[in-house]
């Protein structure tokens, strides 16, 4: 069984990759030239990440396709340059990988970002789906094809609507979640207009390490890291600590994008969370109960978002009732590994 994952390098797509690679699939991603690679680096060190070659300039499918045989090692994560934005460079690698699944993970995913450049959130998210949808109508294969959709999408939530189920309204609240609203519905589109076996998960929240450091945990976490060993002073800073996020292991999270390929419907639309509400705060002191070192919170207006989401609570059990997953991480545990990446690295 062959697998296809766009967005490799980033955290969810890494820790896809080396999940599915200890279920024995053969494991391909994407990658671009200016791609950050040191998500990659547990399996650079193992000895299992391939990178298969630069494919600008082979000018046909077919040639990429017998570099993609000769260079092929099962037991690794094989790497191919890729550009989502170029319509010619997917249909190269899905043409010549032919993959079974598609995990389709590559994004502008940082909601900020999409306020300061939303042309190219848009372009990126939407256009780029398009293009890869289009590589694989052209290659004539019909592979189980993963979407993944966010929770953003819901947006403006009221408090007697939660906890959030599928059918809740999608009132979008950023240029992301518009984009992420758009994926979904071009997806289904797709399912229904052409018969492409998409499958779309709304994903709640998910951290872990690996996980940028742009990102409130992270950000969180890397802070007290720093302060720890005394690269600055005691002070963290913070946006919003009032709003509220259903929180998931991005392991926990990797696993049930497998299984929703295995045993989800095509044409169909899955929230994926733990089904659990804590303020920004409430996670902040978890990480602080982590460390000695006595610290003062102060709020950073820069961190402020001109409209968020305030509060996400996830109903999953619609995939838990299709699937039978359930997640095994406890969010302390997930945070005390975060913790620890950014402790290994700054």
């Amino acid at each position: 069984m062959r697998v296809l994952i766009t967005g490799i390098t980033g955290m969810a797509g890494s820790h896809l990759a080396e999940y599915l690679l200890g279920l024995g699939f053969e494991v391909f991603g994407t990658y671009r030239w200016r791609s950050r690679m040191e998500n990659l680096e547990d399996l650079t060190a193992s000895g299992r990440l391939n990178l298969i070659g630069d494919n600008g300039p082979i000018a046909n499918v077919a040639a990429l396709s017998q570099l993609v045989e000769d260079r092929l090692r099962p037991e690794a994560v094989n790497l191919i340059e890729g550009d989502l934005t170029d319509a010619v460079s997917m249909r190269r690698v899905v043409g010549a990988v032919l993959p079974d699944r598609i995990f389709h993970l590559a994004a502008q995913s940082f909601v900020p970002t999409s306020w300061n450049a939303p042309a190219d959130t848009l372009e990126t998210n939407i256009v780029g789906e398009v293009k890869l949808l289009e590589a694989v109508r052209e290659a004539g294969i019909n592979p189980l094809i993963h979407i993944a959709g966010s929770s953003e999408e819901y947006g403006l939530v009221h408090p007697d609507e939660v906890p959030i189920k599928e059918t809740n309204p999608l009132r979008p609240l950023s240029p992301y979640a518009v984009s992420k609203v758009a994926q979904e519905l071009l997806a289904l589109q797709y399912h229904h207009s052409y018969g492409l076996r998409c499958i779309v998960t709304r994903a709640f929240n998910h951290e872990g390490p690996r996980r940028g450091h742009v990102f409130v945990t992270s950000s969180l976490a890397r802070q007290i890291a720093e302060i720890e060993k005394g690269y600055k002073p005691p002070v963290i800073r913070v946006g919003d600590v009032t709003i509220e996020r259903d929180w998931t292991d991005v392991r926990d999270m990797v696993r049930a994008y497998h299984l929703a390929l295995e045993k989800c419907r095509p044409g169909e639309v899955y929230n994926i969370g733990r089904g659990e509400a804590m303020t920004v705060e409430a996670m902040l002191d978890l990480l602080l109960s982590m460390t000695k070192v006595p610290v003062k919170i102060e709020q950073d207006p820069a961190r402020m978002r001109p409209s968020d989401v305030r509060l996400l609570r996830c109903d999953c059990s619609k995939f838990k009732q299709e699937t039978g997953w359930e997640p095994q991480i406890p969010f302390k545990t997930t945070l005390r590994d975060l913790l620890d990446y950014w402790r290994k690295r700054v």
